[in-house]
């Protein structure tokens, strides 16, 4: 009897999170790129290995990927970093994905270029429509472009038959998106009607062209418990419809694992939903980083090399596996490889190979203990 109460319990569990299994994977929103320019991945024995066979055989079993609405008018600092993902270039990557057999997360970035907690430029064509408008026309009508523009997407990618089976509304969220329209503080009251209404075209658009995807809202603020308890908490009175909870969470801007692990029992005591982190990354060094000159800086937690990230992914990975409402971990930009013909302009040495000889790293051994 005892037996039997475990398996129904955790029956129970599964059927309140929804969810079957838990999804291990990364964003890989540069790699057909890298696959153009003929960088060669290599597996743990320094052999020449197909990037997805890498992956699958690491335990992976979904992919993010990231769509922008027109890069074309990324500022070419942004295309330098790897800013290029048109709806073109993303269902190419999303059907090679699906063909691969993994799940597929795409992330809506309602812009031109990056769109992240410093940032969220409303794509130039969109901007240019509402010039001179009222802040309520304003709205309206990006409200309007945002189910056009997810429609359109999510159905031509659904013809290819790459259809996603998650979809993020918007890329780190924490403070809106299309600003200035739709700026918000989490602590504050304005203007979360004009936000509510992107998100809830958003929201609709996925459903119609997609109905058995879930829907995830991505947040930044992990270090911050206040903000994001009130920015959920104000959707949740906002009654927008969503599924997933996702979060960023690096350890160099978002605290210690200690505090993501409080804050994630946190999400579970107030928010009947389950959690994502949908980024994370650890640096393995700072070689050829314009942004960081410093080759100790971040170092404070975890030493900025190879056994520091393995270190980091360690503790990470142990900590989520505590918590049966963190269903997904995904690495940000895994797939950086700078070994052969270069690619971006700066080292981010954030990814899981080496950028020096394209040889994966320790640390993607121990993500494959995500379960």
């Amino acid at each position: 009897m005892k037996k039997t109460i475990i398996i129904f319990l955790s029956a129970l569990a599964a059927c309140t999170y929804g969810y079957a299994q838990k999804y291990l994977g990364g964003d890989i929103s540069l790699l057909p790129t890298y696959e153009k320019n003929g960088t060669v991945f290599k597996n743990e024995n320094g052999e020449s290995q197909c990037p997805y066979k890498i992956f699958k055989e690491s335990g992976w079993n979904a992919m993010r990927v990231r769509l922008f609405v027109d890069p074309e008018n990324a500022p070419q600092a942004n295309k330098d970093e790897g800013v290029c993902q048109d709806l073109a270039y993303v269902t190419g990557l999303c059907k090679q994905i699906k063909e691969h057999g993994f799940k597929l997360m795409l992330d809506f970035h309602y812009s031109d270029t990056w769109a992240d907690p410093g940032k969220q430029y409303i794509p130039h064509a969109w901007a240019e429509a509402i010039k001179g408008k009222s802040h309520d026309e304003q709205a309206r009508m990006l409200a309007d472009s945002v189910y056009a523009h997810t429609l359109k997407s999510l159905t031509a990618l659904k013809a290819a038959g790459a259809a996603p089976d998650f979809i993020q509304v918007g890329n780190e969220i924490t403070f809106g998106t299309l600003w200035p329209t739709g700026k918000v503080d989490p602590s504050k009251s304005d203007n979360w009607d004009t936000l509510l209404a992107f998100l809830k075209a958003g929201a609709k658009a996925c459903r119609e062209a997609c109905p058995e995807a879930r829907i995830i809202i991505h947040t930044e603020h992990a270090q911050d418990w206040n903000a994001t308890q009130e920015y959920y908490d104000k959707l949740a009175k906002g009654k927008l419809d969503y599924d997933i909870i996702g979060l960023s969470y690096y350890p160099m801007w978002h605290g210690t694992v200690k505090h993501l692990d409080t804050v994630l029992d946190s999400i579970k005591t107030e928010f009947n939903k389950p959690v994502m982190i949908v980024e994370t990354a650890f640096y393995y060094s700072h070689k050829n980083d314009k942004w960081e000159p410093d080759p100790n800086h971040y170092g404070d937690h975890y030493p900025i090399s190879v056994e520091g990230q393995r270190a980091f992914t360690e503790e990470l990975v142990g900590m989520l596996n505590k918590h049966d409402n963190t269903i997904g971990l995904f690495w940000w930009f895994p797939e950086e490889n700078e070994s052969g013909k270069p690619v971006i302009k700066s080292w981010i040495n954030r990814g899981l190979f080496d950028n020096e000889t394209g040889k994966v790293l320790p640390a993607m051994e121990e993500l494959k203990k995500f379960k």
